[in-house]
């Protein structure tokens, strides 16, 4: 036996047990440590988490009290009975479906075009994203009278038209007798001013989709109308859902700039809402309020089930 070896027969290395206690502990340890660092997300989170009861949630289940609420403090449906017979419901009703059927295909066929504009990278694309969404910067009110200025009897259209000797009496766009060109009116503000939204949504979406797709389909000999129905719109239903459940949302709460161009002409179901709470009726202005809501859920419902992904059917 060599001499490394006799050492080594010689050096005895004690071992230590360790207490059964200990490696329980160790194994609690460490999940703890998990948990504690699982906190932070919910911590950032909190501040918004706070907005949404305060602004949202809580005014939301006042709304629902005051609806279903008489002057007594019990439960009744006066309130919906008052609002369902009041003179104006019905064309508020008529009238906000209109409008939302009308506006929200106009701006995402336009949102969907301008978007493909900017994506596709041509030459100043940069520059008329941001023109394409000054609109944003502006506030409902204030583009009402922006449009009011060009569509009153007084206002641009009706001046190029008396200067370039095309007319001599001004157009009634906005008058009573002509529901047509309040409409028109009303379409045009609202695409001017939110089909923006729209498009940076679907800017977004497109931005997304890897050009790796587009160029597969070319090699098997898709051109640009099949590329853009097989690879494009399938890649981008995540983003149109969202666009149109938002777009469909604040288009039953179109008010401002249907008040600037027609006032009390042409009532809308938000309209409505706020002219009760004026004349201090806050049950009856709730219940327009919980009825918009109540529509806006079944909306969003109904996009959430026909524009479902692959992986969501899936």
């Amino acid at each position: 036996m060599s001499a490394t070896g006799r050492v080594e027969d010689a050096i005895v290395i004690p071992q230590r047990s360790i207490p059964l206690a200990e490696i329980g502990r160790g194994e609690e340890e460490a999940p703890r440590r998990k948990r504690r660092i699982d906190r932070t997300p919910y911590l950032l989170l909190l501040p918004s988490l706070i907005f949404l009861v305060v602004f949202i949630v809580w005014p939301m289940i006042q709304a629902l009290v005051l609806a279903f609420q008489s002057s007594a403090g019990a439960f009744t449906f006066d309130n919906m009975r008052t609002m369902v017979n009041d003179i104006n419901f019905w064309d508020a009703f008529r009238n906000t479906l209109m409008l939302l059927l009308i506006i929200v295909p106009i701006q995402v066929v336009l949102a969907l075009i301008m978007a493909l504009l900017v994506n596709a990278g041509l030459r100043f694309s940069g520059f008329f994203l941001y023109i394409w969404t000054i609109p944003l910067a502006i506030s409902d009110l204030a583009s009402g009278i922006v449009w009011l200025s060009i569509f009153t009897e007084r206002g641009y259209i009706n001046s190029v038209l008396k200067e370039v000797g095309l007319r001599d009496t001004p157009l009634s766009f906005l008058s009573y007798e002509n529901p047509t060109g309040i409409v028109t009116a009303i379409v045009a503000a609202e695409v001017w001013r939110a089909t923006a939204i729209v498009m940076v949504l679907l800017v977004a979406g497109l931005q997304m989709i890897p050009k790796d797709f587009g160029e597969a389909a070319s090699v098997f000999g898709a051109n640009g109308w099949q590329r853009f129905r097989h690879v494009t719109l399938p890649l981008l239903r995540p983003n149109l859902q969202v666009a149109l459940i938002l777009r469909t949302i604040l288009a039953f709460q179109v008010f401002a700039v249907v008040a600037a161009l027609a006032g009390r002409t042409m009532p809308v179901m938000a309209g409505e809402a706020y002219y009760w709470y004026g004349n201090r009726n806050l049950p009856v202005a709730a219940s327009y309020a919980m009825l918009i809501l109540v529509l806006s859920i079944i909306n969003t419902a109904i996009y959430l089930r026909v524009l479902r992904s692959n992986t969501e059917l899936a």
